[in-house]
């Protein structure tokens, strides 16, 4: 198959970045070449002979030349600027240690026709042989990190084995040029509605000297962890609010009521449960933690944790008031020497709340409890009355 004259279609080249790989640099660029004529070699400061190398390769590569070592990102930052300059519209990082397949590239050619503008990452198998252990935890650490700013589920956020929709992404603003801007292309590139998603290859890592990495593991991981940081700042302003009122479109919400709250084949005893219950802790005299204490229950109790939120806001702003009185009045039925002062005619304060307050907890509990009960039963009572006359509805057709 041709695969060059599919890459040249799709407007698509290769960036190699390397620094002091010269123990494997040919044979990644030998390989490359096999499946595509467009390849960009950023030497980024090597002081090896990495560019004796390079240069062997004559007019069959296009390189970049950094005079000293400024960073992985900096290279891929630097070529991508190149690549768009020169007409191309996609670019696939390879890198230069050895570890990636060059017999892999036909994957990422598929994946542009299927999913045009997608930026792919090539997901490595992380528990096969001689993965090092620094590896798999710096990924499983970048997956968390990475879902938590994007709402995306990914397997491999770390590899360096990526088709970039370069084109697509002009206007992006990046401030890292070492291995962390490896994660931040990728988190503003899901934030500006690029779809970012993994596809399975093959990974080598040959035990020995022969493979040289430049990953620093304290100094990058530190890097990477303050640039994690900023960005969990950044989309708990805005990002995380923003994807969430993004989301509460007509279908999403019918959806999401469908399966949590009017879900067929949940039973009747978890619903009515489940409101009862968030009645009684919308009433509890537990405010600022009527949520937090409800839905840790709820969860162990195995009850519809969605029904619960709904039913725990009979205590929203307007009914406060009706609440609080209610619970006061409800109250003195209960204690020794009750209060008949109309806490009404003075306003609600929190000096005669205090000054009431056995009464005010005592009635609360009893209100709770109370009305927790009663929405139970009506809940009940309205599935024991709408489940036959829908059965009755259907046997009519049925007849029909």
């Amino acid at each position: 198959m041709d695969y060059k004259s599919q890459f040249r279609q799709y407007k698509c080249c290769v960036v190699i970045p390397t620094y002091n790989n010269s123990g494997t640099l040919s044979k990644v660029i030998t390989d490359v070449l096999n499946y595509i004529s467009d390849v960009i070699v950023v030497n980024d400061g090597a002081t090896d002979n990495t560019l004796e190398i390079i240069k062997s390769f004559g007019d069959q590569i296009q390189i970049i030349h950094h005079e000293i070592n400024k960073g992985k990102g900096a290279a891929l930052r630097k070529a991508f600027k190149y690549a768009l300059s020169k007409g191309y519209e996609y670019a696939i990082t390879v890198d230069s240690d050895g570890q990636h397949f060059a017999e892999d590239l036909p994957k990422f050619l598929r994946e542009i026709g299927k999913e045009p503008d997608s930026l792919v990452i090539g997901a490595r198998n992380m528990s096969q042989k001689n993965v090092p252990g620094k590896s798999s935890f710096g990924n499983k650490f970048s997956n968390f990190w990475f879902y938590v700013d994007t709402g995306v589920k990914l397997t491999d956020t770390q590899s360096g084995y990526r088709l970039y929709p370069i084109k697509k992404m002009q206007g992006i603003r990046y401030i890292t040029s070492r291995f962390e801007f490896e994660v931040e292309v990728i988190v503003k590139a899901s934030w500006k509605g690029i779809k970012v998603r993994n596809i399975p290859i093959r990974v080598h890592y040959e035990p020995g000297k022969k493979r040289i990495s430049h990953f620093r593991p304290f100094v990058d991981f530190t890097r990477i962890s303050i640039l994690n940081t900023w960005f969990f700042i950044l989309a708990l302003l805005y990002y995380i609010p923003f994807r969430f009122i993004k989301s509460l479109t007509r279908e999403n919400i019918k959806k999401f009521a469908q399966k949590n709250l009017l879900n067929r084949e949940e039973p009747v005893r978890i619903k009515a449960l489940s409101i009862g219950f968030g009645v009684f802790m919308g009433i509890f005299p537990i405010w600022g933690y009527q949520l937090i204490v409800g839905v840790a229950l709820s969860h162990l109790m195995k009850l519809n944790k969605a029904l619960f939120v709904v039913a725990a806001h009979i205590s929203i702003p307007p009914m406060i008031p009706v609440i609080i009185y209610s619970s006061y009045r409800l109250g003195a039925l209960f204690v020794d020497d009750p209060r008949n002062d109309m806490l009404f005619h003075s306003g609600i304060t929190f000096d005669t709340i205090q000054a009431n307050l056995v009464q005010y907890v005592v009635g609360a509990i009893a209100l709770a409890l109370a009305m927790g009960i009663l929405a139970w039963l009506l809940t009940l009572l309205y599935f024991m009355i709408r489940r036959p006359l829908k059965s009755e509805a259907r046997d009519s057709l049925t007849s029909l």
